[in-house]
């Protein structure tokens, strides 16, 4: 339910100089304010403030992390809701400790893309930003991390929305005409409405032309290089990307390190 308050770890698990917890909700504020010390400090807050304390368990008293906490509150947050994030010391032991005693206050724990989902839901960001979020995490290149973050920002849906403002305007002349033919209005004629639907065909077909080269871009193309020892074929991969990537030798049978780099389009030489 949207009206529950979640929590996850926003950074990658693992040994680290800083881990994320992030909390969103209606009660996110106070449930943080629960384990926080100074007591009381979050909930007097304004927003977008970070405040440097301790995380305690409430039951013990006993000083679990030294963090600092930020405060975001609804609606000017990614899910525009309150949002708190808690900086902590990384480390598999600290975070956990730390995300469950936020947990034991009542909240729950996030879904995988929860936090997108509530942005999408509460109308922070459309179905195509949404989408493209994993795209921007799971970018492998300079050009894939440009084009999801051109998506992110709105560059796809402006497109949409133009197509469908140009749609919803032509339908609404066609009805005019229908209904009201005696007022002097633009007259439909076959000529023009062809045009204008033609227009949109041109538009949708860019659209799907960028489709197939993005997805080029994000997923790469995965190829082999094979020839004889000594054609060329490690000569011909550095070529490729523009830097000794592959061994070069005059003997035969030298293993080669299998070469898998997200980058080599981003560097490749024009043919």
């Amino acid at each position: 339910m949207i009206s529950e308050t979640i929590a996850a770890i926003s950074t990658p698990l693992g040994e680290g100089g800083i881990a994320v917890i992030r909390v969103s909700g209606v009660d996110a504020i106070a449930f943080s304010n629960q384990i926080f010390q100074p007591t009381g400090k979050l909930s007097a807050a304004e927003s977008h403030t970070v405040h440097y304390g301790h995380i305690a368990d409430p039951a013990s008293g006993e000083i679990v992390e030294e963090v600092l906490v930020t405060v975001m509150r609804g609606p000017r947050s990614f899910t525009m809701e309150d949002v708190v994030e808690i900086g902590c010391h990384g480390g598999l032991v600290s975070v956990r400790r730390v995300l469950d005693l936020i947990l034991q206050t009542g909240v729950r724990i996030a879904e995988p893309g929860e936090f997108t989902k509530r942005a999408f839901l509460n109308g922070r960001i459309d179905l195509a930003q949404a989408e493209a979020v994993i795209d921007l995490i799971r970018a492998k290149s300079d050009k894939a991390q440009k084009l999801a973050f051109k998506q992110v920002e709105g560059s796809l849906s402006k497109h949409i929305k133009q197509l469908r403002y140009h749609l919803v305007e032509l339908m609404a002349h066609i009805e005019v005409n229908i209904d009201y033919p005696e007022h002097d209005i633009e007259e439909m004629t076959n000529g023009y409405i062809r045009e204008k639907c033609e227009d949109a065909i041109k538009i949708v077909r860019k659209l799907l032309k960028s489709a197939g080269e993005g997805k080029l871009i994000r997923e790469g193309i995965m190829t082999a290089i094979i020839g004889r020892p000594n054609v060329g074929k490690s000569s011909l991969l550095n070529a490729l990307a523009q830097e000794n990537r592959a061994i070069v030798t005059d003997g035969q049978f030298l293993p080669v390190d299998r070469f898998l780099h997200g980058s080599i389009l981003d560097q490749c030489a024009p043919m």
